[in-house]
């Protein structure tokens, strides 16, 4: 199956108005697709998200030495005082990272995403 990256990233924006930032990353923490919502600015400098999706990518990875026994993962949510962090994997390459306001409806968010992704 392949997969729209831009178009996955762009519906992703549409679920809800609090999603700030819809990107796709390959496994140097580089964003690929997507990007933030119009109007809005990033809390993060260009180098500071590439560092913060390269982390990810490698918390990712150590998640995936334990799937013979907890399973696959399927996302993970990290709560920041300003913003909310998700990430979904969504081959050995791309991991889709949303960043949303704190406030925000994240299991919609969240459920939305994973239909999204199995379409």
């Amino acid at each position: 199956m392949i997969m729209d990256y831009d178009q996955i990233c762009k519906n992703v924006l549409g679920i809800d108005p609090k999603v700030r930032f819809a990107g796709i990353c390959d496994e140097t923490g580089e964003t690929k697709y997507g990007g933030m919502r119009e109007g809005l600015t990033s809390l993060l400098s260009p180098q500071e998200s590439q560092k913060s999706n390269l982390q990810a990518v490698g918390r990712w990875g150590l998640r995936k030495s334990l799937t013979s026994k907890t399973g696959r993962g399927i996302y993970a949510m990290t709560q920041y005082e300003k913003l909310t962090r998700i990430t979904i994997p969504l081959d050995d390459d791309h991991l889709l990272v949303v960043t949303t306001e704190v406030d925000a409806d994240h299991r919609n968010i969240i459920n939305n995403t994973l239909k999204l992704i199995q379409q």
